[in-house]
Order: structure tokens, then C-alpha cells, then sequence
């Protein structure tokens, strides 16, 4: 039961604004008071009396209570309270404390008429006579509903905020005071910085710092930049609580209130250390691409004159059954080391994502012809026989001819290097509707199951240790691989054990539409030229090799000549106007490019076809030789293939230069 009170007598001196006006009389200022009450309609205002119950009502109280005066005038207030506040004495409780303290103020839910609760703030202000004695209370009361509700909003907002930052893992998001101290963790710093909230709430942010950015002042110095710009963003080390380090993405937010005053900080670590991982293994792979290229370059220099000198022996009839079966050797070895300098530098290329295709239709048979014919000398060397099964018709497929070469003689020279001396080597050529399957089959060493899926890793080479005649540099069948991905194909091995030999199997798309008569883009059309003597300078620094190569050519009947600097060929060039220079790029004195220049100054040399000689045959390397006006690009070792083709196009050259010269 609610207590109730009994309204106090209102004394003959009250003021007079809390009392009626005299019989017969008006009070003007009493009037307008009263007016101006019953009109607000944004505030519910009324009297109690001393016992609580309603003595004025007003308009505002009407339209948030919803109660006409003639009904609640008389009532006690407790009405306008839940039943959980009557239950705790709240409406004595109030009146109680506002008539010992002369006022009392408060937010809760109330009740409306029709029984529906709003959030009102509550202000009770005694009433007193003249004398000082109480004779009721004022109250006041507001609707708060609505703020109310945005409050729970915010509190509800900003609590999803704080548990989706608390559950962030891979963010460190935390809060610093002003001075730069931590005030909040989050699941994300305890991960990636390793302490737990109680271990580093209110300690200073600097512990994340290495001792050096200490000593620097580099913690304060960040604190002031994001204090004077907003923000400030950085990339370095830190410093977990083990003493680790990470590579960490940083940003520093000012944090500001309403009044423009600094509140902290908001502080948004990263974990970047594998993405640093990776850009030294990228820059690490660049480094290494750069070493293969001069490596490269240094190797393909001493093969060069080798190679020349192999071909000048070949020349000659009257070698010696040892002689010719050392010049064989040597030639065998050459191209062997040749073939391992060119896959170092394309496995390079590859890991780099700087091989290019030269994509048309190539007829695989011709692949195969190829491939056969370079790994031919070592097969013959060990007594193999290659068994060839080809389709009746063309297989034409969309690819770069070179490197499909490439796969098939990697493939043969792998099936030979592992087949017993005298075994058989198979080639199977397939055509489906869709794809090409071609095979290399051998009755060789085999694979055991466990190494069957690492046989394409790089460097990897199975019993690398138990069989050191065998061994290579593991890159042979990652580079097949690569190579035929690239085509959109995909490469496969099989095996049924150790001894039982293996099975290589290379899936390749059909070209869209076959070109022509299907002739590969990469068949050497014929060519019958008339006989004739060229006059062909080499130009090298590297003395073996300018000769070698001179000696080379003259014994396949041209006149050659050989300088060893640039200056020199210039000078040799005016008086001896060669029909094709041979011009080496890395000389000291004046490079490749710059001898080219000055035989292009030289009126007389205009028909002269030049060559660029080099250990560097990237296409950043062919490309700029071209660029610059070379009519060739020939890497050493000098292919011969290659060299009997460019004095064919310099034999062209010099027959359409005389056909223009001659009297019509």
C-alpha cells in the first residue's frame, strides 16, 4: 500500500502565487502565470499536495500522460508509476527526499493512461509559505522516450563495435591515453604482440619499440605528428614481448572530443612479416636472375671458342679415328653444358614471370624430328634405340616451336640419362578432339610411388646421394613443366615402381584452326643460293673465340677476318667492307653497340648485315640489339645451324645488292 498523505491547510500569507486570488478580484501577474503554465504542452507541470495527490494539471501533462484534468485532479500520483516501483515504495520514497532536500530528480520508466510506459526525467521541487512551512510540491516531468531509445542505439552500436574489434584476430586494436600509455586491448594485439590485457593496460606503448627508436625519441615523435596532422602511418620493425621481432604496418589516429580536446589515441597494428617475407624472396629472385644472366654470360664466353673449334675439326677430312672420336666428345659435352646454361637461365626467367611464348601453329611431328635429331649423339653413345609412333595425319597444335622442342628433348635426354645402355626409348604422338597427348616411354630405372608427385620440384632429384653419376641440377622436369603450363597443358609421370621404368605423359590443347598445309611455324623452309665467297669480320675481345669463329668460316669457304677490340674492326671494316660483321657487345674499349654505330656512319658498309654475338639471350637482350639496328642475335656458343642460315641471308643481301648495281 502506497502511504498517504494528507494535504497541509495553505496559510493566510502564502504567496500569493500559490493560492487562488481573492473573492471578486484578479490578479493580473497570477493570470498570465497561470496561462503560461496550462499552455506549455512539452512539459507535463502540476502541484502535488503534501499527501501526493494532484492538485493542478496542465496541458503538457495532459498530452504525455494522456489523463484530462477532471480525471486525475484528486488522484494520487503513484498512478503514474510501474508496478515494480510501487513494490519498492518509489513515489513515498521520492516525496520523502524532496521534502527533506527541497528537491529530488529522477529518470525511469512511467506510466501512461492507456497503460503504456515512457522514460520520463522527473524533477520534484518543494512548495513552501512565506514562513517557510511546506505546503506541496511542483513537479516536473518530460518524455524521453525518443532520447532514450537513441541512447540504446548508441550503447547497442558501440557495443557491437567493441566485440567486433575484441574478436578481430588479425589486427592489433588498442587505445592510448593522451601521454601514450595503452587503455583498451583487443584479441588481435594479445595474437600479434603476445602480452594479455592485464600485463599491458597502462603501460607506455614504447615497449613495442626496438631500443634504437627508442633512443631516438621515434615512439614521442609519432604521437606528435598524429597529434598535429590527424594521422600518422609507418612501416618497421617491433617488438613482441618475447623479444621477437615483426614487420608491422602502423597507423596512429588522434583521437578528439566534441570540444575539440585530445582523448588519445587509436593505434591499428599489422603483421606484415610474411608479406616482407616475400618481397625479400621476390628481391632475392631478382638478385639470383641477374647472377644466372652474367653467370650465364661468363660461361657462354669459354663455350663459344669451344664450339668453333669443334666445328672447325668437323670440317676437316684427315682427323684421326681418336681424333674424331674426341672432337665427337667434346661436341657431345659442349652442347650438354650449352643445353644446362639455357635451362639455369629460362628456370630463372620462369620463377621471375619473365618467359614469353612465341605462340603459332607448330605441327608436333616436326617437334618430335627435332627433339630426336639433338638427342640422337647421346642415345647413339649408349646403343639406344627411340622407337617413333606418329598418327597418319598432322597434329597441329598453338604453341612456341622452340620450346616444345625444348620439353621433348628434355624428356628424351632425361629417358636416356636413366635407361640402361642398349634399352629402348619410345615416342608417342596421340591425337584426341580436343588435346594432343605425346609420350616418352623407357624401360629405365622407374620412380618408386613416394617420389612421383616431387619428381617436378625444383632442385629435386630422387636417390640424388646413392647415385652421384646421375646427378644434375634437378631443374630438367620443373622447367618441362612450367613450359608446358604455360601452354595450357599440363604434364604427368608414371611409373609402376623402381626398375620398371617410366612413363612421361604432356597433354596439350589442339590449335584453334590449322594453318596452311600444317607445316610447324618452326620447319626451316629450303633455300638454294647460288655459290659465292662472303667477306665476314669477327669482331670479340676474346681472342680464342675471334678466331675460332674466323677459322670456322673460312674453312666453310668464306673470306673471314678477326679483330679483337672495336676500334680496331672499324678500322679493318673501311678497307675490308665486309659483306657481314659478327660483333661481340661486351668489349671494353667501345662496345657492340657503339662498333655499330660507327660502321652505320660508313657510306660504303650501308648493305653490310651485322649480328649481335653475346652470353646474354634474354628478350630484353634481343630486343634492344634489334632496336638498336642489329640484323641478328646469336647467343653463345654460336648455334652452327643458326651461323649457316645468317651467311645465307648475308649471300641474300649481297645478291640483291648487286642486282640493284648492275646496268639494266
Amino acid at each position: 500500500m502506497m502511504t498517504r498523505h494528507t494535504t497541509a491547510p495553505v496559510s493566510a500569507d502564502a504567496d500569493a502565487s500559490q493560492r487562488p486570488p481573492a473573492s471578486g478580484t484578479v490578479d493580473p501577474q497570477d493570470s498570465l502565470y497561470r496561462t503560461l503554465v496550462q499552455e506549455v504542452e512539452d512539459c507535463a507541470i502540476f502541484m502535488l499536495g503534501l499527501d501526493g495527490r494532484v492538485r493542478t494539471w496542465n496541458a503538457g501533462a495532459q498530452r504525455i500522460k494522456g489523463y484530462a484534468a477532471a480525471d486525475i485532479i484528486g488522484q494520487h500520483f503513484s498512478r503514474f508509476y510501474t508496478p515494480e516501483a510501487l513494490a519498492r515504495g518509489w513515489p513515498d520514497y521520492e516525496l520523502r527526499q524532496a521534502l527533506a532536500t527541497g528537491r529530488f530528480e529522477d529518470e525511469g520508466w512511467r506510466v501512461r493512461k492507456d497503460g503504456t510506459l515512457f522514460w520520463a526525467n522527473v524533477v520534484i521541487n518543494l512548495l513552501r509559505d512565506p514562513a517557510g512551512k511546506p505546503i506541496g510540491f511542483a513537479k516536473l516531468t518530460r518524455d524521453l522516450t525518443l532520447r532514450r531509445q537513441e541512447d540504446e542505439r548508441l550503447r547497442q552500436s558501440e557495443e557491437r563495435f567493441r566485440l567486433l574489434v575484441e574478436s578481430v584476430k588479425d589486427y592489433a586494436i588498442f587505445m592510448l591515453d593522451p601521454d601514450g600509455r595503452v587503455a583498451s586491448w583487443n584479441s588481435g594485439a594479445i595474437e600479434i604482440k603476445g602480452y594479455q590485457p592485464h600485463e599491458i593496460i597502462g603501460q607506455h606503448f614504447s615497449a613495442f619499440y626496438r631500443p634504437e627508436d627508442n633512443a631516438s625519441g621515434k615512439p614521442a615523435r609519432e604521437l606528435e605528428l598524429a597529434t598535429r596532422f590527424g594521422r600518422v602511418e609507418d612501416e618497421g620493425w617491433r617488438v613482441r614481448k618475447d623479444g621477437s621481432m615483426f614487420w608491422a604496418n602502423v597507423v596512429i589516429t588522434a583521437v578528439h572530443d566534441s570540444g575539440g580536446t585530445l582523448r588519445g589515441f587509436a593505434k591499428v597494428t599489422r603483421d606484415l612479416s610474411e608479406r616482407k617475407r616475400l618481397e625479400e624472396l621476390e628481391r632475392s629472385s631478382q638478385h639470383v636472375s641477374e647472377f644466372l644472366a652474367t653467370l650465364a654470360h661468363e660461361l657462354r664466353n669459354p663455350l663459344a671458342p669451344l664450339r668453333n673449334a669443334v666445328g672447325v675439326m668437323q670440317l676437316e677430312p684427315t682427323l684421326s679415328p681418336t681424333l674424331s672420336s674426341c672432337r665427337d666428345m667434346i661436341d657431345r659435352q659442349t652442347v650438354q653444358l650449352s643445353r644446362l646454361v639455357d635451362d639455369l637461365l629460362d628456370m630463372g626467367r620462369i620463377t621471375t614471370g619473365k618467359i614469353d611464348l612465341r605462340v603459332g601453329p607448330v605441327n608436333m611431328f616436326e617437334v618430335v624430328a627435332q627433339s630426336v635429331e639433338a638427342v640422337r649423339p647421346l642415345a647413339d653413345q649408349r646403343q639406344q634405340v627411340i622407337d617413333i609412333h606418329l598418327p597418319p595425319e598432322p597434329v597441329i597444335v598453338e604453341g612456341d616451336f622452340v620450346r616444345l622442342v625444348q620439353v621433348l628433348q628434355n624428356l628424351l635426354n632425361n629417358a636416356s640419362k636413366f635407361s640402361p645402355a642398349g634399352g629402348r626409348i619410345a615416342i608417342e604422338v596421340v591425337g584426341e578432339a580436343r588435346a594432343i597427348v605425346l609420350r616418352v616411354i623407357d624401360q629405365g630405372r622407374g620412380i618408386s610411388a613416394g617420389a612421383l608427385d616431387s619428381v617436378f620440384t625444383l632442385f629435386a632429384q630422387e636417390d640424388r646421394l646413392l647415385d652421384p653419376t646421375h646427378n644434375g641440377l634437378g631443374i630438367g622436369l620443373t622447367l618441362c613443366r612450367s613450359l608446358v603450363e604455360l601452354h595450357g597443358g599440363v604434364i604427368t609421370a608414371e611409373s609402376a615402381g623402381r626398375g620398371k621404368g617410366c612413363t612421361f605423359s604432356v597433354r596439350l590443347p589442339r590449335a584453334r584452326q590449322r594453318a596452311g598445309n600444317g607445316h610447324a611455324s618452326g620447319a626451316r623452309p629450303a633455300v638454294t643460293v647460288s655459290a659465292g665467297t662472303l667477306r665476314v669480320l669477327v669482331i670479340d675481345d676474346n681472342r680464342d673465340s675471334a678466331d675460332s669463329l674466323a677459322m670456322l668460316i673460312g674453312m666453310k669457304g668464306h673470306e673471314a677476318r678477326a679483330a679483337y677490340d672495336g676500334a680496331s674492326g672499324l678500322a679493318i671494316a673501311r678497307d675490308f667492307v665486309p659483306h657481314l660483321v659478327l660483333i661481340d657487345l661486351a668489349m671494353p674499349d667501345v662496345d657492340g653497340f657503339g662498333v655499330l654505330h660507327g660502321l652505320r656512319a660508313q657510306p660504303s658498309l650501308d648493305r653490310t648485315m651485322t649480328a649481335a654475338m653475346t652470353g646474354f639471350g634474354q628478350n630484353q637482350d634481343r630486343e634492344r640489339s634489334f632496336s638498336e639496328g642489329f640484323d641478328a642475335h646469336l647467343v653463345k656458343p654460336v648455334d652452327m645451324a643458326l651461323l649457316d642460315d645468317l651467311l645465307i641471308s648475308a649471300k641474300h643481301r649481297r645478291i640483291s645488292g648487286d642486282a640493284k648495281r648492275s646496268p639494266s
